[in-house]
């Protein structure tokens, strides 16, 4: 079965974006453009603050990929939003969530080269592997210094310029497709910086949507599981969602998100610190997610 490669495939030019802050429900954006730094290539920070955000009290901090498509639809490329404001604020309003803010870091042209785990490339067989970096990634794998950039330039910058609990228990990340593999990914390779992480509709099968076949898992998917085996956190000491559907690009996933939860099991991980969690009838868009976003943020930040 072949798809249209949706959203995962999503690597519109920053000039098809609209470069206005967005429009908030809840709160403000601070924006940073074109962050700079030395291990990768610069983009905007668009940074959420709640309503009544004051420097004498201080904040979890949930930083989110694809940061240009979190708060307002009339400014994406698609005109649809995770409506992040609207979630938070609400949860924060009623007093379910604990205080926090957001990080949302803009994807920019290469995403997949930035959000694909670089450490199974070398474990891939070779003409796998060149399929993917000429057709997926488009260049050299970049998700090391992705995470190396969250880490080493823009936590300590926003731990200096906002209120924040530096704590690896106060700092998540949330991520959909690709970016629920970076935010995997990234809890294994930093474990003593996350807390937790809630992964929507994550890419299981690794390779983008024109490339799966029957060798996916094989030569692929399976890369990413052993990579899981050997590099979860410990049983229970992080938070960790997964949800997927069964519409569109998320008719991919059952099969391989069935195989994640072994590991878990097998790593000894229970409900208080996992979930999976199927939604019958939702899609691979920022629609559904949105429709469903309370529900991993009460898992990591519920009162």
């Amino acid at each position: 079965m072949k798809l249209l490669p949706l959203y995962l495939g999503f690597s519109m030019t920053l000039s098809a974006i609209s470069q206005e802050l967005p429009a908030v429900k809840f709160g403000s954006i601070d924006r940073i453009e074109n962050f700079q730094t030395k291990l990768i290539s610069p983009r905007n920070i668009d940074i959420w603050l709640p309503d009544g955000y004051t420097r004498d009290k201080k904040y979890k901090v949930v930083y989110m990929h694809d940061g240009q498509m979190l708060f307002d639809g009339a400014n994406t490329w698609n005109k649809t939003a995770w409506e992040a404001d609207d979630t938070f604020g609400k949860l924060m309003l009623e007093g379910k969530i604990q205080d926090c803010i957001i990080v949302g870091v803009w994807n920019v042209e290469l995403r997949h080269a930035d959000y694909f785990p670089q450490k199974i490339i070398n474990q891939i067989p070779e003409s796998t592997r060149k399929i993917i970096q000429e057709n997926q990634l488009k260049g050299a794998p970049m998700a090391d210094n992705y995470l190396k950039f969250l880490v080493s330039e823009l936590k300590p910058f926003v731990d200096e310029k906002y209120s924040t609990l530096p704590e690896a228990e106060s700092t998540f990340m949330i991520g959909s497709s690709m970016g629920g593999l970076i935010s995997l990914y990234g809890l294994c390779e930093y474990p003593n910086i996350f807390g937790g992480v809630a992964c929507l509709s994550t890419h299981s099968p690794i390779a983008s949507y024109e490339l799966i076949d029957e060798n996916t898992d094989r030569d692929v998917a399976s890369k990413f599981r052993t990579y899981l085996t050997n590099n979860l956190p410990a049983a229970n000491s992080k938070k960790i969602y997964f949800d997927f559907g069964d519409q569109t690009g998320d008719a991919f996933y059952k099969p391989y998100q069935t195989k994640i939860d072994e590991i878990m099991i097998e790593k000894g991980y229970n409900d208080s610190s996992w979930k999976t969690l199927f939604f019958e009838g939702e899609n691979h868009s920022e629609i559904s997610w949105a429709k469903r976003l309370e529900i991993p943020v009460l898992f990591l930040l519920g009162k």
